[in-house]
């Protein structure tokens, strides 16, 4: 009874006015004894940089007119922050137990969307013959459930500790180990690996990437497009699921979420690494790919189960085809594209 009144709930906060919204959090926060006064501040000054940094990042990338080898979607504070939490992944119970529910919806989200894709049937094994690659895979949460559906999947991940991990827990696993492997680097690592004669692990070798998770933590999200694109076969799916970027996802993700409730760590989200599926959509689109659907997520903490919403307020996966005839040399505006409707 009263989870599904804190799921009517959140449904209720998805739909008021952002005042409003800050308004309920603003009683929650003072009854917890937390400042709303010095959170209004720290916002303020994180949407201040915010702006400062993406317009200086913006004319640097206007001035050169091409993406720079160097460019890293790693970002060292958010290395230093899961190297802490390497040994937790599997634990249902703690940091990660949203993660581990996120598996319900985002599992046949997946499995689905490729079965429209590939046309090819393999009873108890869905995804047999595909190639996937798992990024930002952690412990291996997402990796594990996507090889026991028949994929080849390799699960990258810049963290030495979070890679010793998961191959720990896949090895206890028999039906696991001509499905599953791992490696330690970056995306941009990999995509690069055909230039050093690794045709196996290099460019377009995969049927889908999945980042789940993952983007609102990267340096760099061009870079991270950039590289999709490029370990893609052409009509390869991305999957991506991420939080997107409002006053709402603030007050729950960040405040409620970290501060109030600590479900997750506080300090695991930064709101200025967040984005809408709308920019998400430009900037996919600059790199060659169709987002063919765009669905809500909602997670009830009392409940410990997501659901799907039609709100992409919070959080929301989104799934995209690289073009056939996509270009190399995709355009590194993703701002000066329009934004296509969302159904």
């Amino acid at each position: 009874m009263y989870t599904n009144k804190f799921g009517r709930h959140m449904l209720g906060l998805c739909s008021r006015k952002p005042a409003a919204v800050c308004g309920v959090v603003r009683r929650a926060a003072g009854r917890s004894g937390f400042s709303w006064t010095a959170v209004c501040q720290q916002r303020t000054l994180w949407l201040q940089r915010s702006g400062f940094l993406e317009t200086e990042k913006r004319a640097v990338i206007r001035q050169t007119g091409s993406r720079s080898a160097s460019q890293t979607t790693v970002d060292p504070s958010e290395l230093k922050r899961f190297q802490s939490l390497a040994s937790k992944w599997w634990d249902e119970q703690g940091e990660f137990a949203a993660l581990h529910a996120m598996n319900d919806l985002r599992v046949p989200f997946i499995r689905d969307n490729l079965l429209n894709v590939h046309r090819a049937r393999h009873p108890g094994k869905p995804l047999a013959g595909l190639r996937i690659l798992d990024v930002g895979c952690g412990g291996g949460l997402l990796t594990e459930p996507l090889g026991r559906l028949g994929a080849k999947v390799l699960g990258i991940d810049p963290v030495e500790n979070s890679i010793g991990t998961a191959q720990l827990h896949s090895s206890y696993d028999p039906d696991l180990r001509e499905q599953v492997s791992y490696q330690v680097c970056t995306l941009e690592d990999l995509s690069g690996e055909e230039e050093g004669g690794k045709e196996e692990q290099g460019a377009a070798q995969f049927d889908a990437v999945v980042a789940s998770e993952v983007v609102e933590h990267l340096a760099d999200l061009e870079t991270f497009a950039f590289c999709c694109s490029s370990v893609l076969k052409p009509g390869g799916s991305l999957f991506i699921t991420t939080i997107n970027k409002t006053n709402l996802s603030y007050a729950l993700g960040i405040i409620v979420a970290e501060q109030i409730l600590r479900i997750v760590p506080s300090g695991t989200h930064d709101w200025e690494k967040f984005i809408s599926p709308e920019e998400l959509e430009r900037l996919l689109e600059s790199n060659g790919f169709s987002v063919q659907s765009v669905q809500g997520m909602l997670y009830n903490p009392l409940s410990g189960a997501w659901s799907w919403t039609n709100s992409t307020a919070i959080n929301y996966a989104l799934h995209a085809v690289k073009l056939e005839d996509s270009a190399e040399d995709s355009s590194p505006h993703p701002e000066d594209h329009t934004a296509a409707s969302h159904s």
